[in-house]
């Protein structure tokens, strides 16, 4: 069975003394950064009440939420008995393991602490913010496909991979399909809804898009992806990420169908 080499890229990125940065380090802090700059931008042209010093504490208030939600999920939801084994390993976030569903939950908690603090609609706060995710999300999955974790299942594709951690057979470059869906088409969608509608106006809309559309991916993703360790398959074929996906699925099209156009029902028929 044929198969593409995979680049085997240290995923140490610079080593100085004790002191290493990962690539997998540097993807949070790429797109945390180049997240907050773009919600500067939307702040400024499509968004008003948001000034920029409000959104500069609100990079701190996010980088905690999905810091801290994201590992402790990860801890939770996936690998629950390794870490009661050994749970010196917990605070060792640079090793790797994180889960972006703890990292939403996370970032949902920081959102309303941030919004009653300034006395602002969460909903607003959460459009804007929702928006920069995608780019977050493009970062993280091609670190997983550098550190050659969260591969795809067996796979006799022309472009499938041999992982140095998945055995001898080719897998699906499940990182790459999930860093397209959840990160660039994400992206797209949001970024034509803020520019071709009136999504200011419509409270809810850009959170319910990519809600939906997160999970729609995910669900979609993990078809090619090699199931949690720890977990397997939960039931006839679902994993533990399509099962974690379905409320957010449900949650988006609430918020799709709560900030759908109203007509005006004194119009004239």
């Amino acid at each position: 069975m044929l198969a593409i080499g995979f680049p085997a890229i240290d995923p140490v990125l610079v080593e100085i003394g004790p002191v290493s940065i990962r690539w997998y380090a540097l993807a949070y802090v790429v797109g945390l950064l180049i997240g907050w700059r773009y919600v500067r931008y939307l702040g400024r042209t499509r968004f008003e009440g948001l000034a920029p010093r409000a959104i500069d504490d609100l990079l701190i208030w996010c980088t905690l939420g999905v810091v801290l939600g994201g590992r402790l999920g990860y801890v939770l939801f996936y690998q629950p008995s390794h870490f009661i084994a050994h749970p010196e390993e917990i605070p060792l976030i640079w090793q790797g393991g994180m889960s972006f569903h703890g990292g939403m939950l996370g970032t949902v908690v920081a959102l309303i602490g941030f919004a009653r603090a300034r006395k602002i609609s969460v909903l607003k706060i959460a459009d804007v913010v929702a928006c920069a995710v995608p780019i977050g999300l493009f970062f993280g999955r091609i670190a997983n496909f550098i550190n050659g974790e969260l591969y795809g299942r067996v796979s006799d594709v022309p472009w499938a991979m041999v992982f140095p951690n998945g055995g001898p057979e080719p897998r699906h470059p499940s990182q790459l399909y999930q860093a397209m869906m959840e990160g660039v088409l994400a992206f797209a969608l949001l970024t034509a809804l803020v520019h071709l509608t009136r999504a200011s106006a419509r409270p809810g809309l850009l959170t319910g898009a990519f809600l939906a559309s997160y999970a729609v991916a995910r669900i979609i993703g993990e078809l090619f992806r090699e199931p949690d360790a720890d977990f397997g398959f939960i039931v006839a074929g679902i994993t533990m990420g399509q099962v974690l996906s379905l409320p957010m699925l449900v949650l988006g099209a609430f918020l799709l169908y709560r900030a759908r156009p109203v007509r005006d029902l004194h119009a004239k028929r």
